[in-house]
């Protein structure tokens, strides 16, 4: 028993030492600055346009940066620079730039419209039942932290969660079938709320 314990710790010690390393690679740092001038320094954004990356779930950054490789993302307002900045990273330097920015104190949260926030907090932990949308901390936590491929939505600019939250309803974003099926039953107001809750967290 102690030496499979010993096994297991030493094999978690190398998966953090590596995905470190992908981190500090050369390549990953020069990504990082040219990804800063959308995303903000350490991943922080000040741009309605793009999302903060600080604090994202690992798993989740690496399956949007490939599906922006793959042109399977497809936003309107986005595609045209992320198919072509995504074009030019492999495999590694995606997940070196996932392990740099889940390792990064997340952006703080920004109350604009207490009310609106009021009305998306009980959206965003109770869902509707009446309606089979279920409660939004079922697959992103609590606050929205985030929980494995779920991603953080904590502290994301209200805007871009609304428009992500519209764009789940077309083919502009295929993957997250959960997402298509849950937005279903909401309206622009609802989203707007549920999208002016997650940016106060």
């Amino acid at each position: 028993m102690l030496k499979t314990c010993v096994a297991a710790a030493a094999m978690l010690a190398a998966t953090a030492v590596m995905a470190q390393g992908k981190a500090e690679l050369e390549s990953v740092q020069r990504a990082v600055h040219v990804c800063a001038s959308c995303h903000g320094d350490e991943g922080r954004s000040t741009n309605k346009l793009a999302p903060s990356l600080a604090g994202q779930m690992r798993n989740y950054t690496i399956r949007q940066l490939k599906d922006f490789r793959d042109k399977t993302r497809s936003e309107t307002d986005t595609q045209a620079y992320m198919w072509g900045i995504s074009a030019l990273l492999t495999d590694d330097q995606i997940e070196g730039l996932a392990d740099y920015y889940s390792q990064q104190q997340p952006a703080k949260p920004r109350s604009t419209s207490p009310k609106l926030e009021a009305a998306g907090a009980k959206l965003f932990a109770q869902g509707l039942p009446d309606k089979g949308v279920r409660p939004c901390t079922q697959c992103h936590g609590d606050n929205g932290e985030g929980m494995s491929a779920f991603p953080r939505i904590a502290g994301l600019n209200a805007d871009y969660v609304f428009r992500q939250l519209r764009a789940f309803k077309t083919p502009l974003r295929p993957h997250g079938v959960i997402m298509k099926q849950e937005l279903q039953a909401l309206t622009d107001a609802q989203m707007r709320a549920v999208a002016a809750y997650v940016a106060s967290r």
